[in-house]
């Protein structure tokens, strides 16, 4: 683990400082800031191709959404009684399915009158895979793959095993199928945040982490388009043309990005931190970045980081007050995942039209990075998302006690777009609230507490079906409650960085 020692001296425009003159020493975040500035053309289109991961991540968090529809069906002939009855209450041949069974999963596998756990298992498997991938995966960034490396194993395992679930022959298998992704998946968000903003400097950190957010729309986004065109096809197609470019994007990805060059010091690796900082600094920087300097100017002699896979997990626990904080700010991430996944797997049960729904929903992801750019520069962390888990909470309850579908429509938009941003300014402030060390462990913690709330959600949308209440009632309550949590962690607006877990202790008794 480093120590608290500086690092680098002031330079002068001359070039290197001058090591036997009096000196002021410089922190990592400053010595980093020296020599990559604070947001290059370099650090830009790194954290933008880095951030795009997250649009593939939207992708297959939301594809049973299409893929595991309930298809509209219809009566062989015309009887109002034929009409209005539950098709599990039909003869078989006395209705058919709009259109061919092959569409979704539902009508292929003839699911359509299984249990709701049945129904809701492949997306169920999904979000489970992602809790334990999140678990079993999540400190590997920390300790010995890193974030490049851990986000391109993660992103190459989601792909392929999407591609597989386009093969599947029965529902047992594509829910396999599911949590193998979903295990895979469960660290792209994290690492693709956690690096895109550790590759930039304190000003930008903000702006990084939205470019990921915004990613996520897009990739949210272009589902409902996909399977509007795809509609009449197998929804095997959907995995397809989903999978396949995000494999190809895994394999660039390994090429193109660089590490964290934070991660790298406190690894002790001294040929790949300077490698990386050359690679990313500007070309009037990059000739002063020799060896030579970085030997005059760094302290190489701190104590490296220990390389046990557990070590950042047992640093989290250990500590009294890094407990507290992962605990509470689990239980607001959990609260706010009951709304953002619940809203989306559950528009079929508002009586909705499902491609139009899911496109405004989408959709909001826009104003709602956006927004959390406005929030993470203007507004306290602690109150912003205090507000946004109580109106969403009243709006999801209330979109289920009105009949006019207009205001229905509006009360779930408005619920999802607070828990949306929610979302957003809770994994920025979970960057904020621990150091380097344990940094990519303690948001993935918290976006493991997120997709728990998925695990759930889609056999509550499921048991709602007949009565939303079931479903939309719950999720109100619980990130109502769960956004109270937020009041015993400290307010992080405007500070910086801390790298090792002696820095963060040290502030907090100031």
């Amino acid at each position: 683990m480093t120590d608290q020692n500086p690092l680098l001296t002031h330079t002068e425009a001359a070039g290197p400082p001058d090591i036997h003159r009096n000196q002021q020493y410089l922190t990592l975040d400053d010595t980093i800031e020296h020599c990559i500035g604070d947001l290059g053309w370099s650090q830009l289109l790194q954290a933008i191709l880095i951030s795009f991961a997250w649009f593939f991540d939207a992708q297959q968090t939301f594809i049973s959404v299409f893929t595991d529809a309930q298809p509209k069906w219809s009566c062989k002939h015309s009887s109002s009684s034929c009409n209005n009855a539950n098709v599990c209450d039909l003869p078989r041949d006395s209705w058919s399915w709009d259109l061919p069974a092959f569409t979704s999963t539902i009508s292929e596998w003839s699911l359509e009158c299984a249990n709701p756990i049945i129904i809701g298992l492949p997306a169920s498997s999904f979000f489970t895979g992602c809790l334990a991938g999140g678990f079993a995966l999540a400190t590997l960034a920390d300790s010995t793959l890193g974030r490049k490396n851990m986000l391109v194993l993660s992103s190459l395992v989601m792909s392929l095993s999407g591609v597989l679930a386009a093969v599947s022959t029965n529902v047992w298998m594509y829910a396999a199928l599911r949590f193998v992704s979903g295990f895979g998946r469960a660290t792209i968000g994290t690492c693709a945040l956690v690096l895109s903003t550790e590759l930039v400097g304190k000003k930008w950190r903000g702006n990084a982490g939205i470019m990921g957010f915004v990613c996520f729309a897009l990739g949210f986004l272009s589902l409902p388009v996909e399977a509007y065109l795809l509609r009449e096809y197998s929804w095997r197609l959907i995995y397809l043309w989903t999978c396949v470019p995000s494999l190809f994007y895994s394999i660039i990805m390994y090429f193109a990005v660089r590490e964290s060059p934070r991660w790298l010091f406190i690894k002790g690796r001294k040929e790949n931190f300077i490698q990386a900082l050359r690679s990313i600094a500007g070309s009037k920087k990059r000739g002063r970045l020799t060896e030579s300097f970085f030997n005059e100017t760094v302290n190489w002699e701190e104590k490296v980081q220990e390389r046990n896979i557990y070590s950042a997990m047992k640093m989290l626990l250990n500590k009294g007050w890094a407990l507290r904080r992962i605990a509470a700010v689990m239980a607001v991430g959990f609260g706010l995942g009951m709304i953002y996944y619940g809203m989306p797997l559950g528009l079929g049960n508002l009586s909705l039209d499902l491609h139009l729904g899911v496109s405004l929903n989408a959709l909001l992801e826009f104003p709602s990075s956006f927004l959390t750019f406005f929030l993470i520069g203007k507004l306290n962390r602690k109150s912003s998302i205090l507000g946004l888990t109580v109106l969403s909470g009243i709006c999801s309850v209330a979109c289920v006690l009105v009949k006019w579908k207009g205001i229905q429509m509006g009360l779930e938009l408005v619920s999802f777009f607070s828990a949306c941003t929610g979302t957003n300014v809770i994994l920025i402030y979970a960057l904020e609230l621990f150091p380097t060390c344990v940094r990519n462990s303690a948001v993935s913690m918290v976006r493991q507490a997120v997709v728990l709330s998925g695990v759930l959600s889609p056999i509550l949308v499921a048991a709602g079906k007949h009565n939303g209440l079931i479903s939309y009632a719950v999720f109100g309550v619980t990130i109502v409650l769960c956004g109270l949590f937020v009041i015993w962690l400290p307010e992080t607006k405007g500070r910086t960085f801390c790298d090792t877990m002696e820095e963060e202790e040290e502030r907090r008794d100031m």
